[in-house]
This record gives structure tokens, C-alpha cells and sequence, in this order.
């Protein structure tokens, strides 16, 4: 009986080494993690084995005891009917008393994120399950699932977990005290980011409200995209207003969108690429609209609003440090004071793009890129303030109705003209838009908007001219334009201003007046015109004849051509005129005037 027993025996550990031979490389059993007293954080993520099962169940060799003997062990999905994936890791303690560890799993990681369809992050792992011991036992956080693990002293156990999202980009085992200290130096660290870009938001506000130039609330909404984006990233945007792992993306998606968005309305408006190049606004208006719309369609696939978003954003800053070197190498002193920033803006690009791309992953990385945006916005935010004090005490709306006109009276005019150069504002007198036929403020605006209205040949000219004050820094312009009315026509004006300087000495602000000068232009176009043509016929009349006639016989003596005059006579045209009288010896002469030009060539 003992004998055949022992025969028994021996055939069933003969059958269990068959099966282990022929049994797959990935049923292999588990290599097992040390975990030690002193160890404080050990990193799992290429630790563990990934599977894929069919069903809702999973058979997984454990990892071998203190007897050397690998079990298996089977789970359940929680999720029936799915196509489950699962990870499994062991761990061994070795050390002589009970210990408990905290598995964390953070729901999202900028590095190895991507760029194309980017893993906006989720819920990593739905449950675990232990081959032996205490069940693993899941703690409440909003940031990550985080497991209380307890392993018996020398003891050995395998761990299964039901992912809820494809991989898991990083699984930590850490020790309770000290991921609570790293949790509370992680969370000041934060706070600490957060305060400060919320200051600069508030502060570029405050300066906007102040100054009252375009260029402050694009700063400024560009710093409280950055504030929206790091609560978002620290999760605090979650704890302040709720939400899921799926808001979360589609919060996340939206501020990435945005933060393209507003580098763009920033760099558009700090280099005044409106002033006279309207193209260039409609450009920045249809790129703009673009990255609201992919905010738009964060709310339906948020992964490919956030790959196309983060795209958009190194294109603009390549783009953006391209245009800024070639407007500070032709001489724009705002782009030469933007050249620092905006290399800081392309290095966190970047450092960004090494980022998401897997190629930098450790655990510092995330919060060093926020504390990199908030010394970007800084940088930012030096510049435009730099820029403040740069414009002296004059500022944009601090002249009232009365000072205009005062300053109107110096140039000696009827309409005053204003022009606020740091605000790129044009302020006129409403008698302009009343005679031209427009609504009230029509005028008004940015100096470009006034090339619509000008007649083609008066554009160049008018460009020039303030140009040139902008450029000299000093002197007056006296020119004559002409401005399109409601019905058509267009009235002549001249405008006689002077420049402003302001402390630093650039020009503030371009004063002068507008006067309506449309009566003394046609005046003077008919004097003209009475002087060559006659006032009846309107052909060149006597005057005009003998200087061409002067002109051809000087041209005949000097080649030998022989010029030839004809002379056209309306017989007994005085007898006409004493018969029937003036009125119709006018239209006589009207009607042969007309027969002749249509015969005679230019």
C-alpha cells in the first residue's frame, strides 16, 4: 500500500514538471520583489506581467514560497462580459514582522502621455486580489488607486489587479508614513505654484484695468489659462468643483486647447500685427477660432482635442519665435524685449514634448514643467510690466474730452484726432462720422481699420505718414486723404498732427486735428481743369493748343517732321447764335464737340 502510494506520488510530480515544461513563457511563475524595512518607495512599473483574457476569469501561476512550490490562483472580473486585462507582481517579506505598504497607481502621468490620441489618465486599477494573506484593502483618493497592502513576515504573495484602463503607465509600493509625507510636501509644492501664477494673473489684471491696452488682458488671460491648467494637473480644479476621471480629460483638453489659444491672442497683440497688416489679423482670428473649437470637441473626444491641441502648441511657438526674430531684426523694439521670453516659452515646449513622448520619466518631471510655467509666466509678465513702465505717465484713456481738444487746438483743427499708439486706439470727433454718413465710432479703433475707408491711392501714403512719426520721434505730418462715404463718394480731409513722446522715448500718443477740405479740393480740381479745358465743351482750349503747338513745331525743327494743324469752322455760327439765341448755339456747339472727340484718337 505504502509502495504503490509512493508510485502515485511520484507520477503526479512527474505530470506537474510535463505540465510546467510544456506550459507557455508567459504562464511562467513570478519573479518576487524584496520588500525591506528600510525601503521606502519601490517602483513596480516593470515589475508586474501584463494578461489579456477572453473571459471573465484568469488562472495566474503564483510566485514560488518559502518551499519552492508556484500555486495558481484564479480571479474574477468585476466587469462581466468585458475583455478584462490584468497585471500580476509578487512580493516577499523579508523582513521578521508584519508590514503593510500602500500600492498607488496615479490616474494620470504627463510622461509617455503622448502626443497623437494622448492617455488623458483614468481609473488605473478596478481591484486586487492576493494569492494568500489579507485582502488588499482600497483607500479613498481622487489622484490615484491606492491600495493597503499586508504581507506576514517571510511570507510570499502574488497579486492580481483588474486594470480599467489599457496600461498602467506607473504602480509604486511605498511605505504609509512616508507617501504621506511626500503627499503633504507634494500638495505645498503645489499650493506654492498655483499662488504664485494666481498672482501674476491678478496682477496683469490689475495693470490691464490700469492701463487699459490690449496687450495686459491677453497677458492676462494667458496667465489664468496657466492658473486653469495647473489646478487642473494638481487636481485641484476635482476638489474645488467635483467631477469624474472623464470631466477630468475633457477639463484637461479644454485648458491645453486654450493655452494655445492664448499664446496666440498674446503674441498677436504684443507685437501689434494688426496695425497694418489686416490679413494677418484674419489669420490669427481663424487660427484662434480653431483652438476654441477643439475646446469645443474636448466635450466629445477629448483625447484628440488634447493631440491636436498640443501640436498647435509647438507650432505656434516655433512659429511665434520665427516671426519675433525677424520683427527684432527689423528693427521692433517690443519683439527684441520678447526674444528672452519667448525662448523660455520654446525650451518648456520642449521639455514638454520630451515629456509626453516617454523620453524623460522620472517622478520629478511633472511638477518641475509646472514650476517652469509659472517662471515662463513670470518671465512673461516682466516683460509687459517692463513694457508699462517703458510708456511713461502718459495713459491710454487718461485725457479727457477737453485736454483732446485743447491738444486738437495746437494743430490747429475742426475734428480732433487721437491716436493712443500703445493701445493702437484712434479717437476722432463724432462731426467726422456725422459728414461721411457713419454710424457713431466708426472711426474709432485701430489705425488699420481706417484702410477700408481710404481711397486706394491715399493708403500707402497714409501708412507712411505715421509710420514716419513713429520712426522720427518727432516733427509734424500735414496730408490730404480721401475717406469713403455711406453713399460712395469720397470727401477730402487733411490731417496735421504732431507725436507725443512719453518717458521712454517712443510716442505715446499721435494729437492733431481733421479738417474737411472736400470744398477747396473741387475748387481747386475745377480751377485745373478751367485752366486747360474750356468750361463749355470741355476740350483743350486755346492756352492748351498753343503750348502742344509750341511743343510739336520745337519737336519738327529738332527732327525734320513737319507737324500739320487743321482747322474745323461751324459756318455763320454767329447768325445762329443772334436767330435762335445763346441757350441753343451752346448745344450746337456741345454736339460737334462730342462728334469730334468720338473721331479724334488720344
Amino acid at each position: 500500500m505504502i509502495r504503490a502510494f509512493g508510485a502515485l506520488r511520484a507520477l503526479a510530480f512527474g505530470l506537474v514538471a510535463l505540465l510546467a515544461a510544456a506550459a507557455p513563457a508567459s504562464a511562467a511563475a513570478l519573479d518576487s520583489v524584496r520588500v525591506t524595512s528600510d525601503a521606502i518607495a519601490i517602483d513596480l512599473t516593470h515589475a508586474f506581467r501584463t494578461y489579456a483574457a477572453k473571459g471573465d476569469t484568469l488562472s495566474v501561476p503564483t510566485a514560488p514560497g518559502a518551499d519552492g512550490v508556484s500555486r495558481m490562483i484564479e480571479v474574477s472580473a468585476l466587469r462581466a462580459g468585458g475583455h478584462a486585462r490584468w497585471i500580476a507582481f509578487a512580493l516577499t517579506n523579508d523582513t521578521g514582522q508584519q508590514v503593510e505598504r500602500l500600492l498607488v497607481a496615479p490616474h494620470y502621468r504627463m510622461a509617455g502621455s503622448g502626443v497623437v490620441w494622448p492617455d488623458l489618465g483614468g481609473r488605473r486599477i478596478v481591484a486586487v486580489t492576493a494569492s494568500q494573506g489579507f485582502a488588499p484593502r482600497r483607500t479613498a483618493s481622487q489622484d490615484a488607486d491606492v491600495f493597503t497592502l499586508t504581507l506576514d513576515p517571510g511570507s510570499t504573495v502574488t497579486y492580481v489587479a483588474e486594470l480599467g484602463q489599457p496600461d498602467v503607465p506607473q504602480l509604486y509600493l511605498w511605505r504609509p508614513d512616508a507617501f504621506q509625507t511626500a503627499t503633504r510636501e507634494l500638495t505645498f509644492y503645489q499650493g506654492v505654484v498655483i499662488g504664485v501664477i494666481g498672482l501674476l494673473a491678478l496682477f496683469l489684471t490689475i495693470v490691464f484695468v490700469v492701463r487699459g491696452a490690449v496687450v495686459f488682458p491677453a497677458a492676462a488671460a494667458l496667465a489664468w489659462t496657466a492658473l486653469a491648467y495647473a489646478c487642473i494637473d494638481f487636481g485641484f480644479w476635482r476638489r474645488m468643483f467635483g467631477g469624474t476621471d472623464a470631466t477630468d480629460a475633457i477639463w484637461r483638453a479644454g485648458a491645453e486647447a486654450m493655452l494655445s489659444a492664448t499664446l496666440i491672442v498674446f503674441l498677436f497683440s504684443y507685437l501689434n500685427l494688426s496695425r497694418w497688416h489686416v490679413r494677418y489679423s484674419r489669420v490669427t482670428a481663424a487660427w484662434i477660432v480653431a483652438a476654441l473649437a477643439l475646446a469645443a470637441l474636448a466635450v466629445w473626444n477629448a483625447p484628440v482635442a488634447a493631440g491636436v491641441a498640443r501640436m498647435s502648441l509647438a507650432a505656434v511657438a516655433v512659429l511665434g519665435l520665427m516671426l519675433v526674430v525677424y520683427l527684432a531684426t527689423h528693427g521692433s523694439e517690443r519683439a527684441l524685449m520678447l526674444i528672452p521670453a519667448w525662448i523660455a516659452w520654446l525650451g518648456w515646449i520642449f521639455a514638454a514634448a520630451l515629456t509626453v513622448l516617454g523620453a524623460v520619466r522620472n517622478d520629478f518631471v511633472e511638477p518641475a514643467l509646472m514650476g517652469a510655467l509659472t517662471l515662463v509666466i513670470l518671465l512673461v509678465a516682466l516683460t509687459v510690466f517692463q513694457y508699462a513702465i517703458a510708456a511713461g505717465g502718459l495713459t491710454p484713456g487718461a485725457l479727457g474730452d477737453k485736454d483732446r481738444k485743447a491738444l486738437a487746438l495746437i494743430g490747429s483743427g475742426d475734428v480732433e484726432f487721437d491716436w493712443d499708439v500703445p493701445g493702437d486706439h484712434v479717437h476722432v470727433g463724432p462731426e467726422a462720422t456725422q459728414l461721411l454718413g457713419l454710424k457713431r465710432g466708426a472711426l474709432e479703433g485701430p489705425a488699420s481699420a481706417w484702410l477700408e475707408l481710404l481711397h486706394p491711392f491715399d493708403r500707402d501714403r497714409y501708412a507712411a505718414a505715421l509710420d514716419g512719426l513713429l520712426e522720427s520721434r518727432r516733427g509734424r505730418i500735414n496730408i490730404d486723404f480721401r475717406l469713403r462715404a455711406v453713399d460712395g463718394h469720397h470727401h477730402w480731409f487733411t490731417l496735421k498732427a504732431r507725436p507725443v513722446v512719453g518717458g521712454d522715448g517712443e510716442v505715446a500718443r499721435v494729437v492733431g486735428t481733421l479738417s474737411d477740405v472736400t470744398e477747396a479740393k473741387t475748387a481747386e480740381e475745377r480751377l485745373l481743369q478751367d485752366a486747360v479745358n474750356d468750361h463749355l465743351t470741355g476740350l483743350p482750349n486755346r492756352e492748351l493748343f498753343l503750348d502742344r503747338l509750341a511743343a510739336a513745331v520745337a519737336g519738327a525743327q529738332a527732327g525734320g517732321q513737319r507737324p500739320a494743324v487743321m482747322l474745323i469752322d461751324v459756318d455763320r455760327f454767329k447768325q445762329v447764335n443772334e436767330a435762335v439765341g445763346l441757350s441753343l448755339g451752346d448745344t450746337i456747339l456741345l454736339t460737334v464737340a462730342r462728334r469730334v472727340g468720338r473721331l479724334v484718337k488720344a
